[in-house]
């Protein structure tokens, strides 16, 4: 581990996006904001290629590894796993509402089982020193009472979890795919609002439909945390203005013809160990959103990158676009 954790300000696991590349990216931007994988199933792990799941920069710290399963023998295993790579916190994915997941026994549909939650946390607990925190939603389907939610965080937090990440909406198991169970069911601060004074020690993030700067700052004022979501990726560019804001952090230099040229150092290291270019580049799609001349950007991005010897020229290429490439070789002349 190493810095002090901090939860005040925290980006999403999501799916197809939170891996390591954009996790690098995002790192560039944000020294102290509290980064998460791409949540990863016990039996990845425990039966797949575990270095490829589990290995990461050692710039990306802080980072927590967030866990998808529900047998506390597993969940363990993998507790110790993580704690030998040295992630600084473990999360247990009690949110996702998807098929796959659910035909697993495990994600959202665990909100009905606060048991074997608690269970599963106390295994994590009992099997490495690393802080284990629990994201979850506010409801399930029909099970979606204030006091339901209350049993299910008493219940878990008698283990001795102290965190609880809340998506401040319910989960519709039957009848919306993933995509509309974060858009369908209304967002509910009020009901985190309400969790957060019913069980003031214990350290509640709320996360869901948070977008702005302004947003943040009115959430910190009723939660310990936020979790930004989908903005995350829609408007990178958002995340450099963090340390300065939320961690009293010096300001640096963060403009982004900074960040795409230091990024694309590590893009160039990472495409010689075989790493597919698009993939790299993905991160980068919204760097320019909001930005004059920005639909250019992510457009020549799209049309480019999985065409036949491209390489690393395509991003300055693509800054071109923007106005800002000369920018870019004036700092790094024999190179691009």
């Amino acid at each position: 581990m190493s810095k002090p954790l901090s939860r005040r300000i925290s980006i999403a696991p999501m799916l197809d996006w939170t891996n390591r590349h954009c996790r690098y990216f995002m790192r560039l931007m944000t020294k102290h904001t509290l980064l998460y994988t791409e949540m990863i199933s016990t039996g990845a792990i425990k039966y797949g290629d575990t270095h490829r799941f589990l290995a990461f920069s050692e710039e990306e710290h802080p980072i927590a590894l967030q866990l998808g399963g529900s047998n506390p023998s597993d969940l363990a295993y993998c507790a110790k796993k993580a704690e030998q790579y040295g992630y600084d916190e473990l999360n247990l994915n009690v949110g996702c509402p998807s098929g796959r997941v659910q035909s697993g026994g495990w994600g959202a549909c665990l909100m009905a089982k606060p048991a074997l939650v608690a269970d599963c946390v106390k295994a994590m607990q009992d099997a490495t020193p690393i802080p284990v925190t629990v994201k979850t939603r506010i409801g399930i389907d029909d099970q979606d009472s204030y006091e339901a939610l209350c049993h299910f965080i008493s219940t878990v937090a008698a283990t001795g979890c102290n965190t609880f990440i809340i998506h401040a909406r319910k989960a519709w198991l039957q009848g919306l795919s993933p995509k509309e169970n974060r858009n369908v069911p209304p967002l509910r601060y009020d009901v985190v609002r309400q969790l957060k004074k019913d069980f003031p020690h214990l350290e509640i993030i709320l996360n869901g439909g948070i977008k702005t700067i302004e947003a943040i700052e009115t959430h910190l004022t009723e939660f310990d945390g936020v979790m930004i979501g989908r903005e995350a990726y829609r408007h990178p560019y958002l995340l450099s203005t963090f340390d300065e804001l939320f961690f009293q952090a010096p300001a640096r230099d963060l403009s982004r013809e900074t960040i795409i040229s230091d990024y694309l150092r590590y893009a160039e290291m990472q495409l010689t160990q075989g790493a597919p270019l698009q993939r790299l580049t993905k991160p980068l799609l919204g760097l320019f959103h909001q930005a004059p001349r920005g639909k250019y950007w992510r457009r020549y991005l799209s049309e480019n990158v999985c065409k036949k010897g491209a390489g690393v020229e395509v991003v300055v290429d693509a800054l071109g676009l923007c106005g800002a490439s000369a920018k870019l070789e004036a700092a790094h002349p024999t190179k691009y």
